[in-house]
């Protein structure tokens, strides 16, 4: 086991829990389960590795937890899981801090991938590659994607740009191939990478 290759994992419900273990140990990492929250962080987990936490618990919420997370400066990659995703919550917890944002039930390939990926990022060289591919988008397609990024459907952003459904369709399509985003959640965070490197310059 390659250094920093440990998973830990904050759901409440035990069998989700203990079944996410098992699918991540068997793609080769080391897994830790907490049953909520505070559990973890009464632990005084070490800042190696990564978290994968639920976002709906009793008491400390995900969202609470990458709060807590950031004022305590702890490093760790944070991926978020929920039932009842929406983009204004995904936006929010991508904002602070977390990695992405998962969807349950959620695709045992994806899943092992996206915590690959957590391993693998650095979020300097990510800002500036995510600046460069929005930078290709339209004016017309940065409005679709700033209207994603809102939460709002096709068909409000349609009404607010006065085009039909189908052309902002089309021009969601071309923006998500052209930046290469494979789900509207890792277009949030391309998104809000280039938003904070323009932020700093």
């Amino acid at each position: 086991m390659s250094a920093g290759q440990l998973v830990h994992i904050i759901e409440d419900d035990a069998g989700v829990g203990e079944s996410l273990a098992l699918l991540l140990q068997s793609a080769g990492f080391e897994t830790r389960l907490y049953c909520s929250a505070m559990d973890f962080l009464d632990s005084d987990p070490p800042h190696a590795g990564c978290v994968v936490s639920d976002v709906r618990m009793p008491g400390m919420t995900g969202l609470d937890l990458l709060g807590e997370m950031r004022k305590r400066r702890m490093p760790q990659p944070i991926l978020l899981m929920t039932a009842f995703a929406d983009v204004p919550q995904a936006v929010k917890a991508m904002k602070l801090g977390a990695m992405d944002f998962i969807e349950k039930p959620f695709d045992d390939e994806l899943m092992v991938s996206t915590v690959r990926a957590a391993f693998a990022k650095s979020s300097g060289d990510n800002a500036v590659a995510a600046r460069e591919k929005l930078e290709k988008l339209t004016t017309r397609e940065r409005d679709v994607l700033n209207g994603l990024l809102k939460g709002k459907l096709n068909k409000t952003i349609a009404h607010d740009l006065g085009v039909s459904v189908r052309t902002v369709e089309s021009h969601r399509a071309s923006l998500m191939s052209k930046t290469g985003a494979q789900s509207l959640s890792e277009l949030i965070r391309m998104s809000l990478l280039a938003e904070g490197l323009e932020t700093e310059a």
